[in-house]
């Protein structure tokens, strides 16, 4: 792994930074695209993706000082301050909450999150490579794919007991990248024909499928990152994304069975 990608003149350029970045442009090049495709890019849209974006850096912090108040000892402002990261799932919350809340305001009632959900996808892909080269892998494996870390870079990566010893791990992170990839491609080609996966959904609902498939490779991909357990056996990550996941199958079944007994009314 790579936390520091180069250094120019004493200068230290990280790789989580760099790919985080570049995950935000792909996804707001993205959303212009899909958004002028459908005829729908306007000073309002841009308003929202604005909002959206400041939900997104401040939960995704908010996140990260939950997560530090939990760790062993007396937690302390200072401490917040020198505890560095993000938290993706928080990151997320704090997006969908940015937006609700610009819409709101300005008063636009459609849904946009199809609109923005295929460059997230993939943005989210990218800056996970940035996560790969910055941070523990994943769990020790015997799998072929195994990683190490080297040795020079061992010290630096926090919580990681298999960085010092050499040992072969998940690249849990590159799961999640060709997962996201993979997902993406899907919702890019969905925008492209101006369709849903199926006949009962509605406007809004290409962006819960994302949600919903992400909740659960999220939850299953915990398994191989080695996140320490918080309670029954699961992850902190694990308790927020399998409430979720109930929570839109509950949706998508509801949406189907009113689809089955009235199309219109399942519309409306």
């Amino acid at each position: 792994m790579r936390p520091i990608l180069v250094s120019v003149d004493g200068v230290s350029v990280y790789s989580h930074s760099v790919f985080v970045i570049l995950g935000v442009i792909v996804a707001l090049w993205s959303a212009r695209r899909v958004a002028r495709r459908q005829g729908r890019l306007s000073v309002q849209l841009l308003w929202i993706v604005a909002g959206g974006m400041v939900g997104a850096a401040l939960m995704a912090r908010f996140g990260l000082a939950l997560r530090y108040v939990l760790l062993p000892g007396d937690a302390s402002v200072q401490g917040l301050l020198e505890y560095g990261g993000q938290t993706l799932l928080g990151g997320l919350a704090g997006a969908w909450i940015g937006v609700v809340l610009m819409k709101r305001l300005i008063g636009y009632r459609r849904d946009t999150g199809d609109i923005l959900v295929p460059g997230v996808a993939l943005g989210i892909g990218i800056g996970r490579i940035g996560c790969f080269l910055a941070e523990r892998p994943g769990t020790p494996t015997t799998l072929p794919w195994g990683v190490h870390v080297p040795a020079e870079w061992a010290g630096r990566l926090r919580d990681c007991e298999g960085c010092l010893t050499g040992a072969a791990m998940h690249p849990s992170f590159l799961y999640e990248s060709a997962f996201l990839a993979l997902l993406s491609w899907w919702l890019f080609r969905l925008s492209r024909r101006r369709t849903l996966p199926a006949p009962w959904m509605v406007e809004g609902d290409l962006f819960r499928t994302f949600l919903l498939a992400y909740a659960g490779f999220r939850f299953l991909v915990e398994f191989v990152r080695g996140n320490p357990e918080m309670a029954l056996g699961f992850s902190g990550s694990q308790l927020l994304v399998l409430p979720a996941f109930i929570v839109l199958v509950a949706y998508f079944v509801r949406r189907r069975r009113l689809w089955s007994v009235s199309p219109a009314g399942a519309a409306a």
